[in-house]
Formats: structure tokens, sequence, C-alpha cells
């Protein structure tokens, strides 16, 4: 496995048949390596990039505190067969700083997750372009928890005509079924006992879906299951439309992204679950 950490170093790189990234800003658990299992059986040529991109962090605290754990990365990467990791500086990313030229997510970047992170998507669809245009793979591997931000790099791909094929991997769980996050290790004892209503509510939710509830019923169905968790503060529960990321009314029937965000403590989490309303 090769550690390279600039663009001159990454474009040296010999180019396997058929190239695959997996982007990670660091902090890696069971849910990155299992986007990595999946990329292996893509390609020949794996390449894996560690970066903490501070465009999409709308508290500067937030950004500082996020873990940066490069050796224990490492360490997980090299018996996954990895060819190459990519583990720029802000400096190689942003040699001027924040960079005049940036991509704007449009009315995706602007709702749900954007409305709560202002410009958050923004950073994310341009650190994506970025890496795109420097490891050049044929194929890019998303994990399927964060869905909006799926959402927004499947637009990016589509509307700059970038030649890359997007691939997801289904939502990773610890046992308990809570959905692993990096920030995760924020979490206390009880406050992680308190975060497993992110799950009961998308399990929820996706259960009356399947019994034939409408989308109404079945919203309330989870909000239910959050609201009687005193610690859980919800900013949002909602049904996300799965092409664009709006938020549908409550007489919807089709494919549907159940989608949770709450701060639990000072940490703020994310959930979903793919389902169908009106089978």
């Amino acid at each position: 496995m090769i550690l390279t950490r600039t663009a001159a170093d990454l474009a040296a790189l010999p180019r396997g048949e058929r190239r695959v990234v997996v982007m990670t800003m660091g902090a890696l658990h069971e849910g990155h390596l299992s986007l990595i299992r999946r990329a292996k059986d893509l390609g020949d040529q794996v390449i894996v990039t560690v970066f903490v991109n501070p465009l999409q962090f709308d508290e500067l605290t937030d950004y500082e505190r996020y873990p940066r754990t490069l050796e224990a990365d490492l360490a997980l990467l090299e018996p996954l067969g990895v060819d190459a990791v990519f583990a720029p500086s802000e400096a190689e990313m942003y040699p001027a700083g924040v960079p005049a030229v940036s991509v704007s997510a449009g009315v995706i970047g602007r709702v749900l997750e954007g409305a709560a992170r202002p410009g958050h998507f923004d950073g994310v669809v341009t650190v994506v372009a970025k890496l795109l245009h420097l490891t050049a793979p044929h194929v890019a591997v998303f994990g399927a928890k964060d869905a909006q931000q799926v959402i927004a790099v499947r637009a990016l791909v589509r509307d700059l005509n970038i030649p890359v094929e997007i691939a997801t991997v289904a939502t990773q769980r610890d046992d308990d079924g809570l959905a692993r996050s990096s920030r995760n290790v924020f979490l206390s004892a009880a406050e992680r006992a308190s975060a497993l209503a992110l799950s009961g509510a998308v399990f929820a939710a996706a259960a009356a879906a399947e019994s034939g509830a409408s989308l109404t019923d079945v919203l309330a169905t989870g909000r239910a299951v959050l609201a009687a968790e005193p610690g859980v503060n919800l900013d949002y529960f909602v049904a996300m439309n799965p092409a664009d990321a709006s938020e549908l009314a409550g007489d919807y029937r089709g494919d549907v992204v159940i989608a949770v965000a709450a701060r639990v403590g000072d940490t703020r989490l994310i959930d979903n679950i793919t389902t169908r309303v009106g089978r």
C-alpha cells in the first residue's frame, strides 16, 4: 500500500484497468471498511482518500475536534489490500486558502441537512469534484447513511458530466442498531442509549410502510419513538425524495428515504432508511 501526500505523487501512480476510489475523512470504522470491501469487488485498483475537509464544516469547533487518526487508519487499510492512500494536507488541497472558485450543490444544498448546516453540501461537492479529478476513478463508492450527500454527488457527476460511476453501500450498524459514525466516539454511555431512538424511529417507520400505512402515518410512527426519548433534541424527521432530497407530502406513494437528524448531548447524528409507501 502506497501512501501519497501530494497531487503530483498521486498522479505518478500506475493506473489500473478499473480504478475505484473511496473518499473518507479518516477516523475509520467498520462502515468505511465495508465501502472498501465493495470497492475491491468493483475494480482492480482501490484508492482511499483521507482528508478532513474544512469547507464542509459550519462550526470551527466541530472541525477542530473531528478525530484525526491517520496511523490507525493506515493499519486498518493495509490488510484490506488497498493499493494507495491519498492523505493530503489542507495546504495541498487548498493552496490559496478558501478557493476562489467552488461548486454549488444548488437547491439540494439548502434543504434538510443543508438548511441545518449552511454551506455544508457546497463544501462536500467542491471537495468531491477535486478528488474525482485528482484520482480519476472509474467508480466512486459512498455510504448510503449519508443519503443527501449521495443525492448531491449523483447530481454533481450528472450535471457536470464527470465520467464516473457512483456506487453505494447500505448503512452499517452496530449490534444495537446504531448507525456507525465517526462521531459516535463523542457519545457517553447514557447518550448512546438515547441515540438508539434514531435507528428505532426509522425502523418503526419502515415497518409501518411495510404494513401499508400512509406516509402521514409512517412519519407519525417514527416521531412517536423520538418523542419518547428526552435525550434526543430532534432537528428533523422527514420523508425525503430519493431523486432530489425534497421533502415529500403525506399523500405520496412510491420510494422514499425516511431521514432523521438530531443532537444527542453535543453530538449531531443522522440516520435513514429507504422504503416504499403505498405498496
